[in-house]
């Protein structure tokens, strides 16, 4: 089938230049209004799909992100994997600003956000184990090499609701007691929403800040994340750019599954799933359905 590559970019990254019959198209989805237009084009003569998260000058808050409305749209656009792009802050010392982390794992602290399309009615579970697709995040940690980056590979994102910054005891808690590697505020609900509509999904953390532990750095500043922003927006649209080279336009089933993970995650009988929340799914589960 053919690949569709689709890019979420977060803070910092609000377009992608250079592609090929680039238009920014509106798309229509049952959970409402995404978070802007998705810019459509093709890059080696790969499809793509790019759509800024918090919209065209920054207009949505962490929580105020329609997450389900983004990932049902980028669906209907026929998107096989997205890549999302956030700014992040570290807890490690060797992750430093300006460094790209390929994350691996999460911790959802998250609690004002819708986390499913699934819900009374029509109930399913997917598997959130191994919540983003290894190939993907290879290919991302390639590319951002390839794009002049300092690259980690590997990493656990603690997902917090925001938008006000960690204090320095929850910054401690998160370093020191639960393990995490970087911080930020819109990954989660963002990844259970790809898999849940069968979409390969990675992470490029792009480091700000070292958050409020590090005593040698301070408190978190937004004029310095904004100075870093910005370098680092570069990198994410060289890294942008080399992914289709590395991909190709065919794409084979993904060997992790993330292509079918609906597949014994639906647990109402289809004589008991309410039509109306069946009718909003089309995009998301019409494989199943």
């Amino acid at each position: 089938m053919e690949r569709t590559i689709g890019v979420i970019g977060g803070s910092g990254v609000y377009a992608i230049e250079g592609l090929e019959g680039a238009r920014w198209v509106e798309v229509e989805t049952p959970w409402g209004r995404p978070s802007d237009h998705i810019l459509t084009g093709r890059i080696g003569g790969v499809a793509m799909a790019f759509l800024p998260r918090h919209g065209r000058g920054h207009v949505h808050a962490p929580s105020s992100v329609p997450y389900r409305a983004n990932i049902d749209a980028l669906k209907r656009l026929g998107v096989t994997e997205i890549v999302s792009v956030s700014a992040c802050g570290s807890f490690r010392e060797a992750m430093a600003p300006g460094d790209f982390v390929i994350v691996d794992q999460f911790i959802d602290r998250t609690f004002a956000r819708p986390k499913s399309f699934f819900g009374e009615g029509f109930v399913a579970h997917v598997s959130m184990a191994h919540p983003v697709c290894a190939g993907l995040g290879a290919a991302c940690a390639a590319a951002a090499r390839a794009a002049g980056a300092r690259v980690h590979s590997g990493g656990t994102y603690l997902a917090m609701e925001g938008p006000q910054f960690s204090t320095v005891a929850e910054s401690r808690l998160y370093r020191d007691a639960w393990g995490c590697d970087v911080i930020g505020m819109t990954n989660m609900p963002e990844a259970k929403l790809a898999r849940e509509a069968e979409i390969c999904y990675a992470t490029v953390a792009m480091v700000t800040d070292y958050d409020s532990w590090h005593e040698g750095h301070g408190t978190v500043d937004i004029a310095e994340i904004v100075r870093v922003l910005g370098a680092n927006a570069d990198r994410a649209r060289a890294l942008v750019h080399g992914l289709p080279a590395l991909l190709g336009a065919d794409r084979a089933p993904c060997p992790q599954g993330c292509d079918r993970a609906l597949d014994f995650a639906v647990l109402t009988a289809p004589d008991r799933r309410d039509p109306a929340l069946a009718a909003r799914l089309a995009a998301v589960a019409g494989r199943i359905l």
